[in-house]
């Protein structure tokens, strides 16, 4: 594992988001790696506010999120809610679980705040929920104690330094806790098996068909498809389809506004039979054709 990523994969208008805030990953420590991808930390002090748009990764969240409420500002999700509050609680710090998301999704930051937020693995939680499978999840927002145990003093300890490495180590220190003997062995082989079935997905461009990930790992579609639900939330098509489109909003916000992308030549290289079928993808989730956002540099 050579640390974490540093692309903007998914994140719409990265160069907007970035001037507005500041954004860092850091990875965790090494005997959560093999469920954890990386933590994120963000930090802004705002003017006006600002919507930052992410077509999601097929990934858990945990979130914990600080921010002036009298600015009114944070929590504007598209999100549903079981069975937590329509709005954040009236603690300025809280913590969340976010699960896979089929939407983009929109957050309004305004004021002052701080997010440390934990992006597990594709099928990464579920050694640390073991309970539910990782669908039971997908496109909810809910408060942290639903998934996990959580107390007032994990979150302060989270938050409440300024110090960036005493949050991650905080972090760290939080999930090592949990995972501790949390989920059983066949849990762990089997989320283990999610784990690089997703990563295959994602590094190998020849992977374009849910029936040759099956053939791929040695299972029947309908065993696959029963794996993905139970540890990775989102369907195995849905897996493929999801990292195309990142790989073309990637392409679009690299070649900036008026930027040419040949999106006839990257349908085909994604896999497409044609650039009708990237269009309508991409239109779909990121909100207007790639031409617009090309033009633009944003949706």
């Amino acid at each position: 594992m050579a640390g974490p990523r540093r692309d903007t994969r998914g994140i719409v208008d990265a160069a907007g988001l970035l001037a507005r805030v500041r954004f860092r990953r850091r990875e965790p420590a090494p005997a959560l790696r093999p469920w954890v991808e990386h933590y994120w930390l963000i930090d802004w002090d705002l003017d006006e506010p600002y919507a930052s748009r992410v077509v999601p990764h097929p990934s858990v969240n945990v979130v914990f999120q600080s921010f002036d409420r009298s600015a009114e500002p944070y929590a504007e999700h598209s999100a549903e809610r079981r069975p937590g509050p329509a709005r954040p609680p009236a603690s300025p710090d809280f913590a969340e679980v976010a699960g896979a998301r089929n939407r983009l999704f929109t957050q309004r930051l305004a004021g002052r705040g701080r997010v440390c937020g934990v992006q597990f693995r594709p099928g990464g939680f579920r050694p640390f929920s073991p309970a539910k499978p990782v669908a039971y999840w997908t496109d909810l927002h809910v408060p942290l104690a639903d998934a996990l145990p959580v107390t007032d003093r994990d979150i302060a300890a989270v938050l409440g330094p300024d110090a960036e490495d005493e949050r991650v180590a905080a972090l760290d220190a939080y999930l090592l806790g949990v995972v501790s003997g949390a989920a059983p062995d066949a849990v762990t082989r089997q989320a283990a098996r999610a784990v690089r079935l997703v990563e295959l997905v994602r590094h190998d461009r020849g992977v374009r068909r849910a029936d040759r990930l099956a053939t791929a790992a040695g299972l029947s579609p309908r065993s696959l498809q029963r794996l993905f639900c139970g540890y990775v939330g989102v369907g195995p098509k849905w897996v493929i389809l999801r990292y195309r489109i990142h790989e073309a909003l990637e392409r679009a916000e690299s070649a900036g506004p008026g930027g040419a992308v040949d999106w006839a030549a990257l349908a085909a290289e994604l896999g497409y039979s044609d650039q009708a079928h990237l269009v309508r993808d991409f239109t779909a989730t990121v909100g207007v054709p790639p031409t617009a956002y090309g033009r633009t540099g944003a949706a």
